[in-house]
């Protein structure tokens, strides 16, 4: 069997692969190559990586969580208890096929657009309550 390593210890004399060998045992004269501008050549059309990114992010997407009506009103109940006794909430909601999480204080609740307005560091937002799949 040929030596491919002469140099270097025993254990490491015969080992093909250069990645299981020490960095202080490889020959440092070995060129390092082009590296990433070998392709920068295939970077010609930006358009094809946002368009092949955005069908990665497809991907990911969930359907919108279908809940049943005894999780409906167990929602509405938390919901309630919350307003009433303990405003700060901690919420997980559907949006854009992902589900998010959300701290806060209850600000209201309108129930004619059927939206929790939350108050959170400073800001106002509101969260449709048909998007809402948990209350914590």
């Amino acid at each position: 069997m040929k030596i491919i390593n002469p140099n270097a210890p025993y254990e490491y004399k015969y080992e093909t692969d250069y990645r299981k060998i020490p960095k202080e045992y490889l020959n440092p004269r070995i060129p390092k190559g082009r590296g990433i501008f070998k392709w920068q050549v295939f970077k010609i059309l930006p358009e094809q990586y946002e368009q092949l990114e955005q069908y990665i992010q497809n991907q990911n997407k969930i359907d919108r969580p279908s809940l049943s009506d005894h999780q409906l009103n167990d929602l509405n109940d938390k919901l309630i208890f919350k307003m009433y006794h303990d405003p700060t909430i901690e919420l997980r909601y559907f949006m854009d096929g992902y589900i998010k999480n959300k701290e806060g204080y209850i600000h209201k609740v309108d129930v004619h657009r059927q939206t929790l307005h939350l108050y959170e560091k400073g800001v106002f937002s509101k969260i449709n309550l048909k998007d809402i799949v948990e209350i914590k």
